[in-house]
């Protein structure tokens, strides 16, 4: 089998069509065919089940894209290696959107200096679609708030963000020195979606504490309910990263928490990633931006 066979079942895979394969790989649609094929026929298995105009991959097929995903991407960055890629290739992060929004900027600004000749493509979206970039190779390294679900995915700790809790500015809990969560469920509480990390940090804490919270507010967006908050809607719990600035300009205000909610912020690559120096060296910058001053 070739590398030319494992490029074009992966294409296929990921098109979820030989038609589109083709064009994407500017081949006749007989010679895609020709190749899925020969792999079958190499290999003695099934890859793709073929229900009308439409193909699916077996559950073979999805174990043997794990490895052909890969053997393409590593022959890529051999070659690109081959041809200095440190310093004049193209280095690709995905970080999700609070990371995206207030560290990676500062982050990519840093690192440019360094590798000025580098090219440096960023994709910001949900943890959950970073986690899938890196499975499917289109990114290097992400940069997420939880831990990766993929138990390929490999993570790497650089700094911790709090919780914060926040108030209107001139809420009755203004005058307390901490305040606990069964204290701030006592009033309308304001939460960010299901499914978002700093919702399921904060359930974690209310399931830890026997607290049931049904929320007044729910929304994807953070400053819809930071905006709330300020008009007196209710209270929250959301990331300090996130409501650092707003506490700044007194827009609201926040109050400590009894206990600290904590969280790691965490680089992540695939297991079967080969890091070159400059991706290295960027999770060596990340981990030094996260390191608390003395």
């Amino acid at each position: 089998m070739t590398l030319r066979h494992m490029r074009i079942f992966v294409s296929v895979f990921q098109k979820n069509s030989i038609t589109k394969a083709a064009q994407e790989l500017h081949l006749a649609q007989p010679s895609v065919s020709l190749a899925i094929k020969e792999l079958e026929e190499y290999y003695g298995i099934r890859l793709f089940d073929r229900i009308g105009r439409h193909i699916a991959p077996t559950e073979c097929g999805e174990e043997f894209y794990e490895y052909a995903v890969h053997i393409v991407s590593l022959f890529d960055e051999i070659e690109k290696k081959m041809r200095n890629w440190d310093a004049f290739g193209t280095l690709r992060v995905g970080a999700s959107i609070t990371i995206g929004t207030h560290i990676l900027p500062v982050l990519i600004h840093r690192y440019q200096e360094k590798f000025q000749n580098l090219t440096i493509e960023v994709k910001v979206s949900k943890s959950s679609s970073v986690e899938d970039d890196l499975i499917h190779s289109s990114i290097d390294l992400g940069l997420i708030e939880t831990q990766p679900s993929h138990p390929d995915l490999r993570a790497v700790p650089f700094m911790k963000d709090s919780m914060c809790a926040i108030v209107p500015p001139d809420h009755p809990l203004i005058s307390s020195e901490s305040v606990s969560l069964a204290e701030l469920a006592r009033f309308p509480f304001l939460m960010r979606e299901k499914g978002s990390a700093g919702r399921e940090l904060l359930d974690a804490g209310f399931s830890l504490h026997q607290i049931s919270v049904r929320p007044r507010w729910e929304s994807t967006s953070t400053q819809a309910i930071v905006k709330a908050v300020a008009e007196g809607l209710g209270v929250a719990v959301l990331p300090c990263l996130l409501v650092k600035k707003d506490i700044e300009e007194g827009t609201v205000r926040q109050i400590p928490l009894e206990q600290p909610i904590e969280r790691d912020l965490n680089i992540i690559y695939h297991k079967s990633k080969f890091l070159t120096d400059n991706m290295k060296s960027f999770i060596d910058l990340c981990k030094k931006y996260g390191k608390p001053v003395d």
